[in-house]
């Protein structure tokens, strides 16, 4: 289990529950700092004055969305780090999809409905494995290509692994609780925009089809 106290999300959505859930489920990972924004305009803006660790963005938004976000991130002067990672959140599950969103420079893609394991997993895999940055005549941004399996870190050997494992799955429950409780508030069914989190299988399309 990650320690994730000094660490500073943005998180940039335009569905108020759907941005709420995201904050909650972070806030109960044991993250630092949550920013919000609602849309990708005003996400920039924020990441330019706050210059926070990860950056977790919804594709589908006005006037900006994820995808030209993440490129004015990536090649923007105004942009405090043009490396930050950037993880996108989307409804689509495409190849094209994956692949655009790729070669805007997105670091992880993450595919609407999912579980909290899902996004615990992909903050995880960027502070365990970041990826080396490539630019080139007209793309810069994470390496896409994958060498090894980005979620399978392999088995438990150490009683500190089953421990840490076993401090997940209890972080896992209260964020499900958590989220059970905002979806009773705004009217969500378990089947909007979110997965339920107790689900074994991580929706994990993006990284079988994508950085190859």
């Amino acid at each position: 289990m990650y320690s994730f106290d000094r660490v500073r999300v943005l998180v940039i959505e335009d569905n108020q529950p759907m941005l709420e859930i995201c904050r909650t489920l972070l806030l109960t990972f044991g993250v630092g700092e949550v920013l919000t924004a609602k849309n990708g305009e005003e996400g920039f803006k924020i990441a330019c004055k706050e210059n926070p660790d990860i950056i977790i963005a919804d594709w589908m938004m006005e006037p900006t969305d994820g995808i030209k976000m993440t490129r004015r991130i990536r090649n923007d002067s105004l942009s405090p780090n043009h490396y930050v990672p950037i993880i996108l959140m989307t409804g689509f599950s495409e190849k094209k999809r994956v692949v655009q969103a790729r070669d805007a420079g997105v670091t992880e893609f993450l595919v609407k409905p999912f579980t909290a394991r899902d996004l615990y997993k992909r903050i995880a895999q960027i502070i365990e494995r970041p990826r080396q940055f490539v630019r080139s005549e007209d793309f810069f941004g994470p390496d896409r290509r994958r060498k090894a399996d980005p979620v399978f870190a392999g088995p438990l050997k150490r009683d500190s692994d089953m421990a840490a494992k076993s401090a997940q799955t209890t972080r896992m429950k209260e964020a499900s609780l958590e989220l059970d409780k905002l979806r009773r508030e705004s009217g969500l069914s378990k089947t909007d925009k979110i997965g339920n989190l107790d689900a074994n299988k991580p929706s994990d399309i993006g990284f079988e089809i994508d950085f190859k």
